[in-house]
């Protein structure tokens, strides 16, 4: 994996997965951001067939920093929504995955105000625990779902470094991982991420920079058959390996 911390060696990028609501709602889903359970299920069993394990984040960098990842791949569940708990981890389990899921950390147990669709619950304090205590990751999506591009230093750290510290003492736990809302990042968010300390980051489609704290994950979607699935896993190694380590 390409890692920016001194002195480490370069590794090709791993493979990373975004999901966001996993719901069997049939109400308006504009952004679509909702995957049907019977989907996700069907998308697990793909990657099974094709050899591969769903994994957290923490664990498939972990993996690939002892040169281990090679069949593993992320699963990432952006905005902590109630239902990832209700519907995702059953599934998960089945499987013998596990995933990572993002919190807001100044929105728990609210809503997803920050979006113009249908509003949908998130997890509270009990239920972040519950999902640790579970086997599944919990990284911060800042504190208020905030585009972090263009902020200044002030808020950038509200955003990155006081969401780390209010789930931390939700969890009792170090939280390692960070995902940046909307995908959207500038160098002085990255560089805020590092100084928050978080171990690795994630971003959207973006491998400009694609280093540890600037993951690129592909979206996942309701419409992804298992073949369109496999389609997006190949075009993914085609962009990684033109990408390479940095």
């Amino acid at each position: 994996m390409a890692d920016d911390r001194p002195g480490a060696a370069p590794r090709p990028l791993p493979t990373v997965l975004m999901y966001h609501s996993i719901s069997p709602a049939q109400t308006a889903d504009p952004n679509l951001l909702r995957v049907h359970p019977e989907r996700l299920d069907a998308q697990l069993r793909t990657l099974r067939r094709l050899g591969l394990t769903g994994v957290s984040l923490a664990e498939l960098v972990d993996a690939h920093d002892r040169g281990e990842g090679a069949r593993l791949v992320g699963l990432t569940f952006d905005d902590g929504y109630v239902d990832f708990l209700e519907h995702a981890v059953p599934i998960l389990d089945r499987h013998g995955m596990t995933g990572t899921v993002y919190v807001v950390a100044g929105r728990l147990a609210g809503q997803n105000d920050w979006d113009e669709g249908p509003r949908l619950d998130l997890l509270s304090a009990d239920q972040v625990r519950q999902v640790a205590a579970l086997g599944h990751e919990v990284g911060s999506h800042s504190s208020t779902h905030a585009h972090l591009a263009g902020l200044d230093a002030g808020t950038l750290r509200n955003e990155v470094a006081e969401s780390r510290r209010v789930l931390e003492e939700v969890l009792d736990a170090p939280v390692r991982g960070f995902c940046y809302p909307y995908g959207d990042f500038d160098a002085a968010a990255a560089d805020a991420v590092r100084a928050a300390g978080y171990d690795h980051a994630c971003v959207t489609r973006d491998y400009s920079v694609a280093d540890r704290h600037t993951l690129p994950r592909f979206y996942v979607g309701d419409r992804d058959t298992g073949p369109r699935l496999a389609a997006k896993l190949a075009r993914h190694h085609i962009v990684r390996r033109r990408s390479g380590p940095r």
